[in-house]
């Protein structure tokens, strides 16, 4: 059996003392794409945050990237969210400075140091997802679509195990959506990713075909 980068088993996702899903069982293997559906409210968002651990794991078992999500401190945390690639669907992009400079801050960030390795990572991120010619340009220059792909980028610069899309094309236009969606597939299967793409855009998954998980009426199953 492949290596699972995420196992939950009887997990209670909680936003403090609310459950949200009182058990979720989740197995998503190494290299998988594995689609998130679901209405707003029922649960997505609090899962993923649960898998990231900005939401604890209180009950039941979980691991992600090979981390006890039940025994994570406050130090090991940084350690897990290393292994793991995160885009939201606002980008959060430092405005105030360049392309280069916003994956020179997250490098830093996580413990890189300056110089040709660091550098030499931003223009390979910034050449897979195509965007190496903008590496001196400022956000407010790029299209939505752009600044999707810059949060790509940043998201791949730590070889991460999996990648969690949190309704990343929520902002974008139909076309935009798609190319964004094949990007996210074809960057997981080029770095060996998992990919957790959460959406309420259920057109999507008509782009590419893959296993889809929903949440609905506190419960995670298969569709």
């Amino acid at each position: 059996m492949t290596e699972a980068v995420v196992d939950l088993r009887g997990a209670s996702i909680q936003q403090g003392d609310l459950t949200i899903i009182p058990k979720a069982d989740l197995r998503i293997a190494a290299g998988e794409f594995v689609y998130l559906i679901g209405k707003t409210g029922a649960g997505k968002s609090s899962l993923l945050k649960t898998l990231y651990a900005a939401l604890p794991l209180q009950r039941g078992q979980g691991t992600v990237a090979g981390h006890d999500l039940r025994k994570l401190n406050r130090r090991r945390i940084p350690k897990l969210r290393r292994q793991l690639g995160i885009v939201f669907q606002d980008f959060n992009l430092l405005m105030d400075r360049s392309v280069g400079d916003n994956l020179r801050f997250a490098l830093r960030a996580t413990g890189w140091k300056k110089g040709k390795e660091a550098e030499q990572r931003i223009t390979e991120v910034l050449t897979a997802v195509g965007l190496a010619d903008r590496v001196r340009s400022m956000p407010h220059t790029l299209s939505g679509g752009e600044k999707q792909r810059i949060a790509f980028a940043r998201a791949l610069l730590n070889h991460p195990s999996l990648l969690i899309a949190d309704e990343v094309t929520g902002n974008l236009d139909p076309e935009t959506s798609r190319e964004i969606l094949m990007l996210m597939r074809q960057l997981g299967q080029e770095h060996g990713s998992a990919v957790l793409f959460a959406t309420h855009d259920y057109r999507l998954i008509d782009t590419f075909q893959a296993r889809v998980v929903k949440c609905e009426a506190g419960k995670l199953f298969n569709v």
